[in-house]
């Protein structure tokens, strides 16, 4: 099974969130993905529609589509059973499945989707996995945020100083227009 994509799209076929997970062009999948909207019919009991070249596997969120696009030669369940997994991965990670909230949690859900799916093919993982994966924490970015704060804290340190001798070079400036007043 391959997935090329995975998405989530409002009914009316604008693209909230979108990530490939093989090396195709903008103008392909952004082809792929509005040519979406026209292909599914209202009140259709199937969750996929198939075109010459790429099989939609699809199920609606309330007011949204969660979509995967994958070649017409992936088996179908596989497909359905990584749907399954994206379809209670997303509202994990977006609580407000709507347009708005969908799209605060982007960067989330585009990590939740990686966890779930690499270089096309379905991770064997459960929801609680791939929370998990995406809590990790790694030793280089805690290092790098202790470096970060750090040179933070001593950029307000070196500020603190400079605002103290300007306060000081003033007092002086001022004390001797004084002393020269009189």
């Amino acid at each position: 099974m391959v997935v090329l994509a995975a998405s989530i799209m409002t009914k009316t076929g604008k693209v909230l969130v979108s990530r490939q997970f093989v090396d195709m062009s903008r103008i392909r999948i952004e082809g792929l993905l509005a040519a979406f909207p026209k292909l599914v019919g209202t009140g259709k009991q199937h969750t996929f529609v198939e075109t010459e070249n790429v099989r939609y596997v699809y199920q609606p969120i309330e007011a949204l589509y969660l979509l995967l696009v994958t070649n017409k030669q992936s088996n179908i369940l596989e497909d359905l059973d990584t749907l399954r997994l994206l379809s209670k991965l997303v509202p994990e990670y977006s609580p407000s499945l709507d347009e708005e909230g969908v799209c605060k949690m982007a960067f989330e859900l585009i990590f939740a989707f990686d966890e779930a799916i690499s270089l096309g093919n379905k991770e064997n993982l459960t929801v609680s996995q791939v929370k998990q994966y995406c809590e990790m924490e790694s030793h280089e970015e805690k290092l790098h945020k202790l470096v970060m704060q750090s040179k933070i804290n001593e950029t307000k340190d070196i500020m603190k100083r400079k605002a103290s001798e300007i306060d000081k070079s003033k007092v002086h400036v001022e004390s001797f227009l004084l002393y020269q007043i009189n």
